[in-house]
């Protein structure tokens, strides 16, 4: 008996980690988990912290809900020839993306840093990249019953879209990544009460002159140049010239997306600061 003992102790011994022998059996493994099941576990908590804030659901839902139907039922700004849902449907789903993507994204971040929540998760494996992988996931998500919701509201007011599914889809995507770049480099940038105000103030600014709402042809010349770079004109004019033309790639709207959407991940890769 003594023996056996002796024997098991021994084997034992020469399994513990660290020894020759062999390996230890210990379970769980210790370790940091994969990184996707880390992305998509954040990315999972991102998506219920966004639909449980009703400040969030007023920026992102309520606000281009009302003002698609307002601009759609009311003869307020001349659209041009045709009905006005025709001309308001794709520029608010411009909008549903730039309210969810950056205003919505930056002032959450940027509470979220000033509380401390990003400096935990600085600690934790989950890298920058993935953590901004994560929030973008997030507002896909969001945006995704955002349209389904819009898309409802606007056919109920008679809109008759044209054209296909894949340039919307690229178009929405690109446009969802430039938003988020931008988002991200403000709320890891500037402080918290800065990023709230900044963010309100481009969203009103790009609401107004950003195609949404106002046609860019009612700008002085000079200005629809300069108009016409910004990413949530590029949205809305490409969304415009298929929903609504029913062209097919707009691919200078795409490039300017494009363009935007490597500048702001990429400055907010290199410049976002976790506290």
């Amino acid at each position: 008996m003594t023996a056996e003992v002796s024997e098991d102790v021994t084997a034992g011994a020469s399994s513990a980690p660290g020894t020759p022998g062999a390996p230890g059996r210990y379970a769980p493994k210790p370790g940091a988990a994969p990184l996707g099941r880390m992305i998509a576990a954040q990315a999972a908590l991102e998506t219920r912290m966004l639909l449980r804030n009703g400040e969030q659901l007023l920026l992102t839902v309520i606000i281009p809900s009302l003002l698609l139907v307002l601009f759609s039922t009311v003869d307020i700004v001349d659209t041009g020839a045709g009905r006005a849902v025709d001309y308001l449907a794709p520029g608010i789903l411009a909008l549903a993306v730039m309210s969810t993507a950056f205003t919505g994204q930056a002032i959450a971040t940027g509470f979220e840093r000033r509380y401390g929540v990003l400096k935990r998760l600085a600690v934790s494996p989950l890298p920058r990249w993935g953590l901004m992988t994560a929030k973008t996931l997030a507002v896909l998500v969001t945006e995704v019953l955002q349209v389904v919701l819009l898309t409802v509201i606007a056919f109920s007011l008679g809109w008759s879209p044209e054209g296909g599914p894949v340039p919307v889809l690229a178009l929405l995507a690109l446009g969802t990544a430039a938003f988020s770049g931008l988002g991200l480099l403000m709320a890891g940038t500037l402080r918290a009460e800065a990023t709230l105000a900044a963010a309100n103030l481009v969203f009103l600014l790009l609401l107004v002159g950003g195609g949404v709402i106002v046609p860019l042809d009612r700008f002085p010349d000079a200005a629809q140049s300069v108009l016409g770079l910004l990413p949530i004109s590029a949205l809305s004019d490409g969304l415009r010239d298929v929903l609504q033309h029913g062209a097919g790639m707009p691919w200078a709207d795409l490039g300017i997306l494009a363009g935007w959407a490597l500048l702001g991940l990429g400055a907010a890769a290199a410049f976002f600061r976790w506290e």
